[in-house]
């Protein structure tokens, strides 16, 4: 983390100074310093601060953040503010051969260096399934004001449907076209969810329990 910060990484703050030593070093304890052992320190910067490179350092952060919800929140800031290139952080991470929490890395790092979703329709209707959730229609054609919307699933029956957003949905201007898509649907009367694709990895249950209210709302409306 101490290193992304060096490199720019901003809106993350943390009170203590992360160094990575080799294994065989002395370490003399500091206060506000927390020293990480490691077999091979790798590739390093001399320019300025020496630190490891950004790719490597996003991924030791993640592998030694506190909790998924830090892991992933700075895979996805590292990314999304550009002190990386995908590529590399994808290459970095195929290396790593222990994690106490592989599974959903190797599921957040997919989605916040492809640019698209790695969770897909089929993904969310097995979490539908598991609910108890009837099974949503997938891809599903809508005609808005600006041409035809397509929307990720959705139950046409009871006018829900769910957006299932990658991280693709946060780079340039696509924040604007989705918000003026979503506001169409709204102003029709369709309730239209949407769920970051990190949100669906992290808390799955408080999505899917939304998902589960608008499915039970619609139906009171049509009985009413």
């Amino acid at each position: 983390m101490t290193s992304l910060q060096s490199a720019g990484l901003t809106g993350w703050s943390e009170d203590r100074i992360h160094v990575s030593v080799p294994g065989n070093s002395r370490v003399h304890e500091v206060e506000g310093v927390h020293a990480h052992r490691l077999r091979d320190v790798g590739d390093v910067l001399t320019a300025g601060t020496p630190r490891a490179r950004p790719e490597v350092a996003v991924i030791r952060a993640a592998l030694w953040a506190g909790t998924d919800r830090q892991a992933a929140t700075l895979l996805a800031m590292t990314v999304q503010q550009r002190l990386v290139h995908p590529d590399r952080v994808l290459d970095v991470w195929s290396r790593v051969q222990r994690c106490r929490r592989r599974a959903l890395l190797s599921q957040v790092v997919a989605d916040v260096c492809t640019g698209a979703h790695s969770l897909d329709e089929l993904d969310f209707a097995a979490m539908c399934q598991a609910r108890g959730l009837p099974e949503p229609t997938r891809q599903v054609v809508r005609k808005g004001r600006r041409g035809r919307v397509y929307l990720d699933v959705g139950w046409e029956d009871l006018g829900v449907h769910v957006e299932i957003d990658g991280a693709q949905h946060t780079q340039g201007l696509n924040a604007i076209d989705d918000a003026l898509r979503h506001n169409d649907l709204a102003v029709e009367g369709s309730v239209n969810l949407r769920i970051p694709v990190l949100g669906l990895r992290l808390r799955p249950d408080d999505f899917m329990g939304q998902v589960l209210a608008a499915l039970d709302a619609a139906r009171v409306r049509r009985t009413s």
